[in-house]
């Protein structure tokens, strides 16, 4: 009970996540890839894979693996070629269903999105009953499978849809929040990285009741401010809001390597995937930047990020995808394996343009 002796107001939570999305279109748009093992990606000898079907991750092929590993461990494997255009136009009909349930959508990528339905424009008694609801319409409408997680905050809605993939959901009720990560190994908590989650591990912190057990002083000396945010997820707690209206001052993806790449015919397709998850994200908020950045993370945790900067916004994801591939051209091979890519685009402005003309390019800040 509140303070005031009156039960505590619960937010509720759903979050959508699209199985094995780039392949699931593919396998949909050619009948003859059903339930084979598929990868999206380039099959040359230094290719990537980029995205991977659930029968090919039943036999441990992954996004981000080198082609020839995954044809190592998949004999059968089948690569077809990434279509993004695709991809985007998908993407932006599962979010016309979402709208018709919240406008309080918050998008994380072109597969996954948070919505708060706690005042739902439609209302279906719960949100249990919503989350089923748009999961039969995304199958309905686009021919494809859709994961949904049900909570009451954030943190534990993602939980909550990867417990029942493929094509299933899962509720974590506000009784059973603070028990269901206890058992949860740290690397799984949404917002531990591998490096966070290594630190972790040397503190002794391995599960969520490890890091339960730890003060709200320990976790912000060590972690600084992610400190008060892990000492309230492993409570179960969340405050984060479903950001659907809120000015951004940049929008990034970026993408943590299964293997340390070092070869530049493995960046390619892993810039263009976190190209068109920003590019997605920036059109759907009718945005459009000026400067782009890219990150690189090396094997040892060191990372160095490289700027560019128009003087008109960017106006197509073409354009956006070879100014990322040419700031990072000149880094590779690196002296040390990359385990980490990022683009990020800033100094948004309004609506993106139509036009995609080349743009004059004007060199930005760098690292020292």
């Amino acid at each position: 009970m509140s303070p005031s002796g009156q039960a505590p107001v619960y937010r509720r939570i759903i979050h959508i996540d699209m199985d094995a999305f780039y392949a699931s279109v593919e396998q949909r748009d050619n009948p003859s890839l059903r339930g084979l093992p598929v990868a999206v990606g380039g099959s040359r000898e230094r290719g990537v894979v980029a995205a991977a079907s659930y029968e090919a991750r039943k036999v441990g092929v992954r996004s981000a693996m080198p082609s020839v590993t995954a044809r190592r461990k998949c004999p059968d494997l089948l690569f077809v070629p990434p279509r993004f255009d695709v991809y985007k136009a998908v993407s932006q009909q599962i979010h016309g269903i979402l709208a018709r349930y919240t406008s309080l959508i918050q998008p994380l990528s072109l597969d996954e999105a948070y919505l708060d339905v706690t005042v739902p424009l439609v209302d279906r008694g719960s949100a249990t009953a919503i989350a089923e609801e748009i999961r039969a319409a995304i199958r309905a409408e686009t021919g494809l499978t859709a994961s949904a997680g049900v909570s009451y905050n954030k943190f534990l809605a993602k939980l909550a849809s990867d417990h029942r993939k493929p094509n299933g959901l899962f509720v974590i009720t506000p009784r059973m929040g603070p028990t269901f990560v206890e058992d949860l190994p740290i690397a799984k908590f949404h917002g531990v990285g591998p490096a966070t989650a290594a630190t972790m591990n040397a503190l002794g912190i391995h599960t969520g009741l490890d890091l339960r057990h730890q003060s709200l002083a320990f976790l912000s000396e060590h972690f600084g401010k992610a400190g008060t945010y892990y000492y309230g997820v492993a409570r179960g707690r969340d405050d984060r809001p479903v950001e659907a209206g809120r000015v951004r001052k940049s929008v990034g993806a970026e993408t943590t390597f299964e293997r340390d790449i070092e070869r530049w015919e493995e960046v390619v397709p892993a810039v263009e995937a976190l190209t068109a998850d920003v590019w997605a994200v920036c059109g759907r908020g009718g945005h459009s930047g000026r400067t782009v950045t890219v990150k690189i993370k090396y094997a040892e945790f060191h990372q160095i990020t490289r700027s560019r900067s128009s003087v008109e916004p960017i106006g197509c994801q073409k354009l956006l995808t070879a100014i990322a591939l040419e700031l990072l051209r000149p880094h590779f091979p690196p002296d040390l394996g990359v385990r980490l890519l990022g683009v990020t685009v800033s100094n948004l402005e309004g609506a993106a343009p139509k036009g995609s003309g080349q743009l004059a390019l004007v060199l930005g800040p760098r690292d020292p």
